[in-house]
């Protein structure tokens, strides 16, 4: 039997992680161990590992882990169902934790699970009272795929079919698997010196919610009668915490231990150990306490392994806390409790017999919930569904398939990039130093880094966006316009620059303000956007007018109660619907009297008008024209770009020729944008024919992406491809990248609604 199991791994320092390599070594048979009484011989365990990595970490990860997901790569777990389905694995077991998974509440799991063609087992570590729509969502989702969900609580099973509809007869209970690994407490105290002390121990991964501080400030009642009371805090900071937070938490607990006059009796041991060491702590502990500030933890391994070892434990009531300690095997007290802790604290002090009698119950419990019973018990879980062989039901495939995208790449753009912004032409693959800087590029450039680091948490996007943003700001007019154009030596090239390039601006100013990944990047862009808000209703390009509506739209999603700025969108948006009434007739629905450059950007601005404003023109007039668009520009099944050589003259002849990345780009919002306004689907196979004029599905047959430079051309003439790989089109290029990706996470997750039957 052969099976793969999904989950984080070591040396990835995590929980849930450790938790899946005991199962694999619990399940998959050892050749030089004796298995014969659970595994017959005819018909042994292996196994493999899916691994999960955390952002762009990478790990020497053991021989058994045959393939890494990268937790925000949508491709990677595409790539890793593909590898499951030809390896022969008759089963697969999935690790499921919200935050280790990629996408909103971890929904890049469910395209991976969608494609799966074997039966799946599931083991959640987390199941929520109070869910959110998409995480109760997602989990139901995921226990609709499950021909068997694994919980470790009887609190759990509750849940699951209280608040989440799964048939009781799917859930089945097996208890946190514990090492048995035993260790002599006299001999594991002298090991660490702690032999004439009271040694206390909590031990995880460290965050505010652990409330390690209520322990600490019952210390000084306690130590007043027994000075010779010491209480380590053993374990990591979260790794999502240090991302946000720094040690600020860490730090907290090290002042009240200095405020408290307690640091002789306090010891922070700020690491991740072995699980031999571990168990050496926990032997020598005299009492192990989780106080953790909420009963909301279905599953505490750290509890698990305490009980196991025979520790006596001292615990807040969470739900898991509450039925592991029953029976005697620990004690409770009140979340927040410092004073019932050192009263609990000082009768189990105070009574060593007690102290006995609580860890010979846990003891003796942690003798049942073994990782060898809990291991066999999955085993025998996982034969029965392979003996009833249930009829696995594979999902179509979707209208776009992100593994025909090469992979993703910002090295031309880092080429491209200097400590100014960036440059705005280049030879073939080489910067163009000449011709100096623009603003549009660096207004684009912003807009791609500031897509990416949302969609992917790319670091190396994060650190590019403040090169962009200063250079907006550089630009930026005392009258809130901007200049555009700066040469190589920082000289300025114009007064003000073009109201496209002032449109683009405000478009990835307001991107920012929608979606700014600190404060300090939303403060300078609110600033910038507010002092050019005086020119918004000035402009009379069309183009610049859409542009801007683009950037109201995204500032609109995080403050939509702003009225002033919705009545300026409301105005913008009726200056495109007038110029469409002057020029639309019944056999040219268009804006103006000639399809020129970028044209998608119009119909896209109406679209994200219409999702904002409730006025039926807006919608009308920017489904029309799109559908004007379409019928003129995509066709035969590929996108075929207006020229501009001579543009499209209303009763003219279309140029063919000096097709531009742009206009492709502006097609693939457009369309995204068209699906999550009407969520239909077709608009999907549009957007992704229109991407793949990149890749060559276009009249001429050849790709404009360079697979050696990871830039990409600059267009095509009629004698061939434009070798040139300048900002514009290679920030087109990547930003259309990016909405195939979030195209396909949209779809996924109206599939989602659809499966789940639930709206929002």
């Amino acid at each position: 039997m052969k099976l793969v199991y999904i989950g984080t791994y070591p040396p990835r320092e995590c929980g849930i992680g450790i938790f899946t390599q005991d199962l694999y070594q619990a399940m998959v048979a050892d050749p030089d161990k004796e298995k014969a009484d659970t595994l017959p011989a005819e018909n042994p365990v292996e196994g493999f590992v899916v691994a999960m990595n955390d952002h762009d970490l990478e790990y020497a990860y053991p021989e058994e882990v045959k393939v890494v997901i990268r937790q925000e790569q949508q491709r990677d777990y595409l790539k890793a169902v593909k590898y499951i389905n030809l390896s022969g694995a008759e089963l697969c077991i999935l690790e499921h934790e919200f935050g280790i998974f990629g996408g909103q509440n971890g929904m890049y799991i469910l395209p991976l699970l969608h494609r799966l063609e074997i039966p799946l087992i599931v083991t959640l570590h987390t199941i929520l009272e109070k869910p959110s729509y998409n995480e109760k969502a997602v989990l139901e989702q995921i226990c609709k795929m499950a021909y068997k969900i694994v919980v470790m609580s009887h609190k759990a099973i509750e849940f699951l079919h209280s608040i989440y509809d799964v048939d009781p007869g799917k859930i089945e209970l097996i208890e946190h698997g514990v090492p048995d690994i035993q260790y002599d407490q006299e001999q594991s105290k002298k090991a660490f010196k702690l032999e004439k002390k009271k040694f206390l121990l909590t031990f995880g991964i460290i965050s505010r919610n652990k409330g390690i501080e209520t322990v600490i400030k019952a210390l000084p009642k306690v130590i007043e009668k027994h000075p010779d009371v010491v209480y380590m805090v053993l374990g990591k900071t979260h790794p999502n915490v240090l991302h946000h937070s720094g040690e600020e938490y860490r730090n907290f607990l090290h002042l009240l231990v200095k405020t408290l006059h307690l640091q002789e009796h306090v010891i922070f041991l700020n690491e991740f150990i072995d699980q031999n060491e571990l168990f050496r702590y926990l032997a020598a502990s005299d009492i192990y306490i989780t106080p953790y500030l909420n009963e909301a933890q279905i599953t505490s391994g750290t509890l698990s392994y305490a009980v196991g070892v025979g520790s006596a434990v001292i615990s807040t009531p969470y739900w898991h806390a509450t039925e592991l300690l029953a029976e005697g095997r620990g004690r409770l007290f009140g979340f927040n409790d410092s004073v019932a802790l050192s009263t609990i604290l000082l009768e189990l002090l105070d009574d060593p017999e007690a102290l006995k009698k609580i860890r010979k119950k846990a003891r003796d419990y942690g003798k049942t919930i073994t990782w060898s019973k809990s291991g066999d018990k999955y085993v025998a879980l996982a034969r029965a569904v392979c003996r009833d062989k249930p009829e696995v039901v594979s999902r179509p495939e979707t209208l776009i398939d992100p593994l025909m995208l090469p992979p993703f790449s910002l090295d031309h753009i880092r080429r491209l990039t200097d400590d100014t912004g960036i440059i705005q032409h280049a030879k073939f693959g080489i910067p163009n130093l000449k011709e100096g800087y623009c603003l549009d590029d660096n207004a684009r450039a912003l807009l791609m880094v500031l897509m990416d680091y949302r969609q992917t948490k790319n670091k190396i996007a994060l650190s590019l966006a403040p090169i962009y943003l200063s250079y907006i700001h550089f630009m930026q007019n005392e009258d809130g316009t901007f200049r555009n154009f700066l040469s190589f030596s920082r000289q300025f090239l114009d007064e003000v620059g073009s109201e496209d390039s002032f449109g683009r601006t405000i478009w990835a100013l307001g991107y920012l303000l929608g979606n700014a990944p600190n404060d300090a990047y939303y403060q300078t862009g609110k600033l910038v956007f507010f002092d050019a808000l005086p020119n918004f209703e000035k402009i009379q390009s069309i183009r610049g007018i859409a542009n801007t509506m683009l950037g109201i739209s995204y500032y609109l999603t995080s403050n939509p109660s702003d009225e002033s700025m919705v009545e300026t969108l409301r105005n913008l948006a009726h200056k495109l619907v007038n110029h469409y009434g002057a020029n639309r007739t019944e056999d040219w629905k268009w804006f103006e009297p000639l399809l020129a450059y970028d044209n998608g950007i119009l119909p896209l601005a109406l679209l994200h008008a219409a999702e904002i404003l409730p006025e039926e023109r807006i919608r009308e007039v920017a489904l029309e024209s799109m559908d004007f668009l379409t019928k003129t520009t995509l066709h035969d099944g590929y996108l075929s770009i207006i020229g501009n050589e001579n543009w499209y003259q209303k009763e003219g002849e279309r140029s063919q020729f000096a097709q531009q990345p742009i206009d492709a780009l502006a097609m693939i919002l457009m369309y995204q944008q068209a699906f999550h306004l009407t969520k239909d689907k077709e608009y999907l196979s549009k957007l992704f024919s229109c991407f793949m004029w990149f890749l060559g599905e276009n009249d001429l047959r050849m790709s404009l992406f360079d697979f050696e430079t990871k830039g990409c051309c600059d267009g095509f003439e009629s004698n061939g491809i434009n070798r040139n790989q300048g900002a514009e089109s290679s920030l087109a290029y990547l930003i259309s990248y990016l909405i195939v990706l979030q195209a396909f996470e949209e779809f996924e997750e109206k599939q989602l609604v659809k499966t789940t039957g639930q709206g929002r």
